[in-house]
């Protein structure tokens, strides 16, 4: 049987960090109940959709899924099971922010089935947690790590990010030396982006934060391979890096090209090579998903050349890289009849290298990597031209 993965969105927060520019907001939080309701509906609905694939990977993000109550959250799971068909040793993760994570929390996540947890630290020093707009500290950060721990979840990953305004790489190395401490299974270390939209973009734009200069964001960056790796963690993909074993099912779904449903507010699919969202208004979707209504918006039929390209560029961040058998498997086309002429320019330049049959970046093509992506967006009349 075919495989894929599910998204849940849960787009409440108990308050909305600074840099963040998902489809989440603060307060509404009395709008929880009725939006799980809709969300019910929603599974219940796409479930015949599905009904031909077994469930490898389920992924609650948001947003803060855990500002659900338990009950809500185990709403979701029993109308999930009642009409999925998961597999055995599906990946089960849910995002939680520290600040909700008691211990009869975490208890109850494990009960009903959550086998993965992901929390967002993001840094180590309180005052660089007051700028993100993070509603915890370290301390609490700490006390709910163990209250994971203590519930049973053998498989935590911290986010982390680095480049951050005022941080230093003193201050990325401490993150990065009492994290590791702890041991959780996975690390994910993202430099910070500013997105338009955001309080920190209006913020950089007055001239309140000055962007992290490259040279320092690179030798944080470079750090972190270095370090980690140390530490016992194989770094699997550009910003991603795991013990044995505890790479991220669901995240790998999308770096190698599988096929996945989304359920909620914004929430993206990728679904009979087309791709499309959900409404971002929270009243239109509630509406749409207990009306019955197709949910779907700016479907797209992704064109060939498309789906060549992003094969290449979500498949070169994985640190493997992009096998050439996948390829041929994937299209019927050789991967050089396709990309010839740009394969042979980034190895000569030093980008990339290719190792039994798999094409990957080199250390300098991380460090430029949207720069080797770009090279592989063709127009039809070039695609046409090579095939």
């Amino acid at each position: 049987m075919k495989q894929m993965g599910l998204y849940m969105h849960i787009p409440f927060c108990v308050q909305k960090c600074l840099y963040c520019d998902f489809p989440s907001f603060a307060g509404e939080l009395d709008k929880r109940e009725v939006y799980v309701k809709a969300l019910q509906k929603e599974l219940i609905q796409k479930a015949p959709q599905c009904k031909n694939y077994a469930i490898k990977t389920i992924f609650f993000g948001g947003g803060t899924p855990t500002v659900l109550s338990a009950e809500q959250l185990q709403c979701l799971m029993d109308t999930i099971k009642q009409n999925y068909d998961i597999t055995e040793y599906a990946e089960i993760t849910i995002e939680a922010n520290p600040g909700t994570l008691d211990f009869a929390m975490c208890q109850a996540l494990h009960n009903m089935g959550f086998n993965r947890i992901s929390m967002g630290l993001q840094a180590w020093q309180n005052d660089l947690l007051q700028i993100l707009g993070r509603i915890h500290t370290k301390e609490v950060f700490l006390d709910h790590f163990k209250n994971a721990r203590k519930a049973g979840f053998e498989n935590i990953n911290v986010d982390l990010m680095f480049a951050l305004p005022n941080q230093t790489v003193s201050d990325w190395l401490e993150t990065l030396e009492h994290v590791t401490a702890l041991q959780p299974e996975h690390i994910s270390a993202y430099s910070l982006i500013i997105e338009e939209g955001t309080p920190f973009y209006d913020l950089y734009e007055k001239g309140i934060y000055q962007e992290t200069d490259e040279q320092t964001d690179r030798e944080m960056y470079h750090q972190t391979v270095s370090f980690l790796k140390q530490k016992g963690y194989h770094q699997y993909e550009i910003s991603n890096f795991a013990k044995n074993g505890k790479q991220s099912r669901h995240n790998s779904l999308y770096w190698l090209d599988g096929v996945y449903m989304g359920f909620g507010l914004g929430a993206h699919s990728y679904w009979a090579e087309k791709r499309f969202h959900n409404p971002y208004n929270l009243a239109c979707y509630i509406q749409k998903a207990n009306d019955g209504m197709d949910l779907a918006e700016d479907v797209e039929d992704i064109p060939i050349q498309e789906q060549y390209s992003e094969f290449m560029f979500l498949g070169l961040r994985m640190t493997d890289g992009v096998s050439k058998k996948r390829f041929l498997e994937r299209f019927g086309q050789e991967m050089e009849v396709i990309y010839g002429d740009e394969l042979e320019k980034l190895k000569n330049e030093g980008l990339l290298e290719e190792n039994d049959g798999f094409i990957k970046l080199t250390e300098h093509g991380i460090d430029v990597s949207n720069y080797v992506f770009v090279a592989f967006l063709k127009d039809d009349d070039e695609m046409i031209k090579n095939i």
